[in-house]
Parts: C-alpha cells; sequence; structure tokens
C-alpha cells in the first residue's frame, strides 16, 4: 500500500444528498466524512449530484490520501444521454410516479393483454414486474411523451453509473463507451436478465418503441464484476492515481456495509420498510412483492419493500399523544395488547399490493382502551407487517437464518424487545452508521486489500 495514498473512499449519492467517507481499508474506520445536500423533487439535473459531489469531497478534506473510490447510489433513475455526452432532460428518478401507466402496458403487452401471464414473463426475464420506479417504464414515457428526447438518446445510465463516469472524466475524459455499472444497479432496470448479468436488448427496444437495430446502436453501462476496477479518476481534478470501483445500488451497498452473508435479511426500518436478503440463487416473483435484485457481491438479493414502516410508530404516537421515548415505555408496560390489534396501512400499502387501503383498529374493548394497549398493538403490528415481507422472500425459496435491523425505527427498545418473539428468527441491531458509504469503501478497498 502506498504511503501516500493509504485509504479508500465511499460514497453514498442518495435521493436527499451525497455523503463521502474516507477509510482505513485495514479495518473499516472512518477517518473523515463529508456531506452536502441534493435539491429536492423527483426530477433532477443530475449537474446537481456532481455539484453536491464536489462539495462533499471538499468537505471530507479533498481524495490526495486516497487509492481506491466507489460509489453507492439511489437506483431506478433515467439518465438519458446524447451522443456528445450531454444529459438529455433532467433525471426522472425512482420516486417519480408518471410512468405508473407505463409500467402497467409494458406488463400487459408481454402476456397479449393478460396481464397475469405478462407479469409471468417479467418475473421469469428480469427478476422485476414493472412499476413506476423501474427505468424500464421510465423510457416508455419518454418515448410516449416526450419523442423528440427520445429520438437524441444515445445512451442511458443510472444515477450511480453517471457519477462514477464523471469522477473518471465523463464525455471528455473516456467517451460514452467509458460508462459502466455493476450487477446491482443493473439488476433494478428491468432489462437485465434475471439470470445473467447482461441486458434485453429486446426489452428496450419495447420499451422505446423502436428496433431492435436501433437498441443495439444505445450504449449501456458495462456491467463490471463486484471488485472490478473501471478505471482511474480524472487526472484534471488530481484523481489520476485514483482507482474507481464499480459502484452498486443503495440496498446493495448499505448489504455490503454492515457487512450481510448469505442466508441473512437486512430489515431498514425508516419512514418505509425494506427486507433485503442475500440469496446464492436469483428469484422470480409474479406478484411482484419481492422484486429479484442482484447484490454487490456476487450473489443477489431479493428485496420486498412495505409504504409503512416507523411511520407506523409516529402515527400511533401522534393518536395517543406520546412522544418516541414515552410511546416506548407504554408499549413495554404491558405484557401485550390484550387482543388490541392494528393493521398498519396508513398510506395505502405495497407489500401486499394494497395502494387504497387505510389502517384500521380492530378488537377494541374497555379493557385495552388504553393509550398503553394502542402503544403495544402500534410495536406488534410494526413487526408482525415486516414478518409479512419476510415471508414474502422466505415464500420464494429463499432462507433466512438472521436479521439484521437499521433505521430510525431499530431504535425504539419496544421493537428491540419483541423483534426476536415476532421475526421468529435471530436478531441483531447494529450501531447507526452511513452503510451505504461504507459499503462502497468496503467495495473499493476490496480493489486493493481483500481483508477489508
Amino acid at each position: 500500500m502506498s504511503d501516500s495514498r493509504p485509504f479508500v473512499a465511499g460514497v453514498d449519492s442518495s435521493t436527499q444528498s451525497c455523503k463521502v467517507v474516507i477509510c482505513d481499508p485495514a479495518t473499516g474506520g472512518i477517518i473523515r466524512e463529508g456531506r452536502a445536500s441534493h435539491p429536492d423533487g423527483s426530477e433532477v439535473d443530475p449537474q446537481a449530484w456532481w455539484d453536491a459531489f464536489l462539495e462533499a469531497v471538499r468537505a471530507a478534506g479533498g481524495l490526495d490520501d486516497v487509492r481506491a473510490l466507489s460509489v453507492g447510489g439511489q437506483q431506478h433513475g433515467m439518465v438519458c444521454l446524447d451522443s456528445q455526452g450531454e444529459v438529455i432532460r433532467p433525471a426522472l428518478l425512482w420516486n417519480d410516479t408518471r410512468s405508473a401507466g407505463a409500467a402497467e402496458e409494458l406488463t400487459c403487452e408481454r402476456g397479449d393483454g393478460d396481464r397475469e401471464a405478462g407479469a409471468r414473463w417479467w418475473a421469469q426475464a428480469t427478476g422485476l414486474v414493472p412499476v413506476a420506479s423501474f427505468t424500464v417504464t421510465k423510457l416508455r414515457w419518454l418515448a410516449d411523451n416526450e419523442p423528440e428526447n427520445a429520438r437524441k438518446i444515445a445512451a442511458v445510465c443510472l444515477p450511480h453509473d453517471w457519477l462514477s463516469w464523471k469522477i473518471r472524466g465523463g464525455f471528455e475524459g473516456v467517451g460514452l463507451e467509458g460508462l459502466c455499472t455493476d450487477r446491482s444497479d443493473a439488476s433494478g432496470t428491468g432489462y437485465m436478465d434475471r439470470a445473467d448479468a447482461v441486458y434485453r436488448r429486446e426489452i428496450l427496444a419495447q420499451a422505446l418503441r423502436i428496433s431492435m437495430e436501433e437498441a443495439e446502436g444505445i450504449i449501456l453501462p458495462k456491467i463490471c464484476e463486484p471488485v472490478e476496477a473501471m478505471g482511474c479518476g480524472d487526472p484534471r481534478h488530481g484523481w489520476g492515481e485514483i482507482a474507481i470501483g464499480p459502484g452498486c445500488g443503495d440496498n446493495a451497498g448499505a448489504a455490503l456495509g454492515v457487512g450481510l452473508g448469505v442466508g441473512q435479511a437486512l430489515l431498514s426500518l425508516g419512514t418505509s420498510g425494506v427486507v433485503a436478503v442475500v440469496s446464492e440463487t436469483p428469484v422470480e416473483d409474479p406478484s411482484g412483492q419481492v422484486a429479484g435484485f442482484a447484490d454487490a457481491s456476487g450473489h443477489w438479493l431479493p428485496l420486498a419493500c412495505t409504504l409503512n414502516a416507523s411511520r407506523i410508530l409516529d402515527a400511533v404516537g401522534a393518536m395517543s399523544g406520546l412522544g418516541y421515548e414515552e410511546l416506548d415505555e407504554a408499549a413495554l408496560s404491558v405484557p401485550d395488547a390484550g387482543g388490541l390489534r392494528l393493521v398498519p396501512y396508513f398510506e395505502g400499502e405495497r407489500t401486499p399490493n394494497l395502494p387504497d387501503a387505510t389502517a384500521r383498529l380492530e378488537g377494541m374493548t374497555l379493557k385495552n382502551s388504553t393509550r398503553a394497549h394502542l402503544a403495544r398493538a402500534g410495536v406488534e403490528g410494526l413487526l408482525a407487517h415486516m414478518r409479512f415481507a419476510l415471508e414474502c422472500v422466505r415464500e420464494l425459496g429463499v432462507p433466512i437464518e438472521k436479521v439484521l435491523v437499521v433505521g430510525g425505527g431499530a431504535r425504539s427498545r419496544a421493537v428491540q424487545s419483541l423483534a426476536p418473539e415476532f421475526l421468529e428468527v435471530p436478531v441483531e441491531f447494529p450501531e447507526a452508521a452511513e452503510y451505504v458509504a461504507l459499503g462502497a469503501a468496503r467495495q473499493a478497498g476490496k480493489l486493493h486489500s481483500p481483508t477489508m
């Protein structure tokens, strides 16, 4: 290891911000870090990601002592480039829902009008059933609503692909052919093969309503191996000696950062919930409840997402007039919910797919009509909901031997106390950390240090 460049860097380019951590590859410890905000919204000029990255790098003290860097980033966003490498239109992010109609259309087309048959085709081909968040549906929306922009497309990439490309010099430095990605992020596009790390060009042609010949002419990022260096950074920024890794999608980065192994699940309790399990084999779920993503280590990462997670506790706290710590204390002050049950679909639900559902309380009696029982029912409802998401993955034949719980909801003492009983597997609560950025740094470290 070079004495002048002993460290590695990991980047988390999320929807909200860019975070840069500089780490010691021998220990994985953070030496220093920086952060910068991204603009709000579901449609963003990628230049904002670049500006935030540069600001975060400055806040982290620069990259002069860094020898390798990888980027983890928000998945599914559509970045379209013209023949000169210019961004054609603002990127449509994962949370932009204008392509919901396109998702339904694409699904039915593959079943000759039969949605169930179409969903089976998509799940078998790509591991996904189209929804508005996936890149493929955004491309169909573009073809139908902005055909003049669709005709300009020379390359399509994802947010983390674009930022990694810019770090390497962009169009002037490496050309469009220099675009690279990894299996985890490519698996969320809707046009990567379910079992093999190759693109399905016929799906790209379908989405854009173009011929196969035209689809073959569009540049898609090279899908790199998990620890394959794409090249070096842009020497114009003084980064010519920094190896750039393939990076990864944010969920795969978090799994890598927390050290998730085969048969282990990462349960993230943010406003929404995510269950991701490392699997040795790909999965297919025609219901669309489980997305058959790849991970950042050469395995697979079947994932189920819920719209409701820690917001369940927020809602129960608002109803009961209890603060966060008071809610914990109340929930743990009774042995159970006394027959009170909370169905926690406060914002509709994605897993199960009940977009118009509402939350409800069941089993109310005079005896259980207390704030303590309501608090307990809220925690139990949250954990039962997450158990359902875990079961959705397990029913596809994926073993789950341990669950690691992270996110804001993981700080709840009541959640920590009741999780083993409700999830019925060993449960761990890792210390809060920037796991996506740490996962990217871990990948960068493996380019030079297999022990990190």
